[in-house]
């Protein structure tokens, strides 16, 4: 489940980097999101799942629904406005610092000696591509990055709060109900912006275009998530975000082969410490 789910988010970095060029970025969230979260819902009446959580649990819902979506469809997806792919894919993924740091006081889950020594290697793979991407740039450069740092920053903090808090306070709701809500409220704040800003033209949208938005809803939103939420439910939080540090190189990868952005030694030293980061953290 975490491997697909890795291999699905580092994908969608380069799509998603093609569809801000072509989309008008609350427009496509709201398609995206409604397209998302009705194959979700008409999948969860096909299996026969209940699709009402508990009426207790309608708050916690909204609010892992922001956490989980909202950081990923609204503050990554801006964050491609000023950065590369690859360097929103790396700078998302510090998202394991902050889960492992939120997850010890709130889950109480004691780091073991395996899972730091994975966490610090992995970490040390992002750090390799990010020291080469984003320090090697001149100051002015580096300075009209930082809106973009920003949102990309703020989607870690978000999306870490998420896996924790999905963790201490469970949904009972079956999996494809779950992630149809959780989509469906995530996106509804940019669906709202959608509506205020009122760009609808989408004649000069191409082929590829589509293609890219079908990709995004139907493995980046449904397949994706449905494997993360049942991958976090199997994991330890803080190994299940350790182990999400195989997306920014799945990431760097993708954008280098679609993108032409780059890949040298230094992305593929990095590409070998974070996935032996993610097999320390996941055996321990």
């Amino acid at each position: 489940m975490l491997l697909v789910t890795a291999f699905s988010w580092g994908l969608n970095w380069p799509v998603l980097k093609y569809i801000v060029g072509e989309w008008p970025p609350f427009t496509f969230r709201l398609f995206s999101g409604l397209g998302g979260a009705g194959l979700m819902f008409a999948l969860a009446i096909l299996r026969h799942e209940r699709l009402l959580p508990p009426s207790g649990q309608w708050g916690r819902l909204i609010i892992a629904s922001i956490l989980n979506i909202t950081s990923f469809t609204g503050l990554a997806t801006f964050s491609l406005f000023w950065l590369d792919a690859s360097e929103a894919a790396i700078i998302a993924y510090t998202m394991p610092i902050w889960a492992a740091l939120f997850a010890w006081p709130v889950l109480g889950e004691r780091p073991t000696l395996g899972r730091v020594a994975g966490l610090v290697l992995g970490l040390g793979g992002v750090a390799t591509l990010l020291a080469g991407q984003l320090l090697s740039a001149p100051l002015p450069a580096l300075v009209a990055k930082l809106p973009g740092v920003a949102f990309i920053l703020g989607t870690a903090l978000m999306f870490a709060s998420g896996a924790v808090f999905t963790k201490k306070y469970p949904l009972t709701l079956p999996p494809a109900a779950n992630v149809a809500w959780q989509i469906f409220f995530g996106s509804l704040p940019l669906g709202i912006a959608a509506l205020v800003a009122g760009q609808w033209n989408l004649a000069r949208i191409s082929p590829l275009g589509w293609a890219a938005f079908a990709y995004v809803v139907l493995i980046g939103l449904c397949l994706s998530y449905i494997t993360w939420f049942r991958a976090l439910r199997n994991l330890p939080a803080s190994t299940a975000a350790v182990g999400t540090l195989m997306v920014p190189v799945i990431g760097v990868l993708s954008s280098a082969a679609v993108l032409g952005e780059p890949l040298g030694p230094r992305q593929l030293i990095a590409l070998g410490m974070t996935l032996t980061g993610v097999a320390l953290a996941s055996r321990s």
